[in-house]
């Protein structure tokens, strides 16, 4: 299994590690619902080092982003990010990422750690424009300081006014005394905050200042048990469970990163789905009764009737209750349609709502 440079450290603070995407990491310290509460109310700090990050340069290096992604890139100006997908050549998704430019001529690309690869090799195969690919995974460190007190907690470490940097915009410059970290407003919980990026070799040191400069802000580290019950509260995608190679862009609700005014792989299939409508829906769901939803199980209709599948669930730490996604047929997707979620032998009562499920 990899490590990431910080993996010394998760363990002499006593955290659980386990395999994840081809790395060791730590998927809990203190227990999920403290550290998601912590995120929730103060700040916490994920080591998401795992995550792979791409370099594009070059004369046609918006070409390539353009043929490869479902976005429209060329809406990005320097400083700002982009949220998109890679369909590939069958309907379904190679992967979702950020795009982040920095000039006309060189962009960022992060991707999911397990899908790296996989990703390196489905972007060169694309490559036919004046563009350089260059895998830097191995290179990069990667923090997200999240929480409401993200910004003052961290702004002693840096000389850019955090607060100044907008939603899924960015800055490069100096933080915690290294150079060239690129600081983003982006982040996975939907409480703020920011990602961090920067050379391995700076890990540690901006790992002890960041939990210096938050002290009195009641910073914690987080695993990726807490990441995975907050992004599942605002309703995001995780690939691998909401989103995979077998399910397009359309329905899985993400139209909006799926821009048909330029050309992309599969682009006519998916124009031709949307206009069609999708045999099956992305839908969010609370339960009505008890029990914890777990990929895999069934959904069924109020008569007993298999109509899809649960893709992500757990009992939310924030709302005291089960909640999770799942696809079902088109004709049962609609906003408080009642549903039933196969737990076993028992089928527990359950409703369509509207994403996000925690509201701040």
């Amino acid at each position: 299994m990899k490590t990431t440079a910080l993996n010394h450290i998760h363990k002499e603070l006593g955290a659980k590690m386990v395999p994840f995407a081809g790395y060791e990491m730590p998927v809990s310290y203190e227990g999920v619902n403290a550290e998601h509460e912590t995120v929730r109310e103060k700040v916490g700090v994920f080591d998401v080092s795992h995550m792979g990050e791409f370099f594009i340069e070059g004369k046609e290096a918006l070409d390539l982003l353009q043929k490869v992604c479902s976005n429209d890139a060329s809406k990005l100006v320097d400083g700002k990010a982009q949220y998109t997908c890679m369909p590939n050549e069958t309907g379904g998704i190679v992967d979702d990422l950020i795009i982040y430019r920095f000039s006309e001529e060189k962009y960022l690309m992060v991707v999911n750690a397990s899908n790296i690869e996989k990703d390196f090799a489905w972007i060169t195969k694309h490559n036919t424009f004046d563009a350089q690919v260059i895998n830097r995974s191995d290179e990069y460190s990667l923090l997200a300081v999240q929480g409401p007190k993200a910004v003052e907690a961290m702004q002693s470490l840096a000389k850019i006014d955090l607060s100044a940097i907008k939603f899924y915009h960015f800055e490069v410059g100096e933080f915690a005394g290294a150079q060239d970290v690129i600081i983003s407003g982006t982040g996975y919980t939907g409480s703020g905050g920011f990602e961090i990026y920067f050379k391995n070799e700076d890990a540690e040191q901006i790992w002890n200042k960041v939990f210096e400069a938050g002290k009195d802000f009641g910073i914690k580290p987080i695993g990726l048990a807490a990441r995975d019950t907050l992004r599942l509260e605002m309703g995001l995608c995780l690939y691998g469970n909401d989103i995979d190679e077998t399910t397009s862009p359309i329905e899985a609700k993400l139209g909006w990163i799926t821009k048909f005014t330029k050309d992309f792989v599969n682009a006519e299939a998916l124009k031709a789905e949307k206009e069609a409508g999708s045999k099956r829906k992305l839908i969010a769901f609370e339960l009505k009764g008890k029990g914890i939803p777990r990929q895999g199980y069934d959904i069924l209709n109020v008569d007993g009737e298999k109509i899809g599948h649960v893709t992500s669930g757990t009992m939310s730490p924030s709302l005291k209750k089960a909640i999770g996604l799942g696809y079902v047929e088109t004709a049962y997707s609609k906003l408080e349609t009642p549903i039933q979620i196969q737990i076993r032998k028992k089928a527990v009562d359950a409703v369509i709502v509207k994403p996000p499920f925690y509201k701040k």
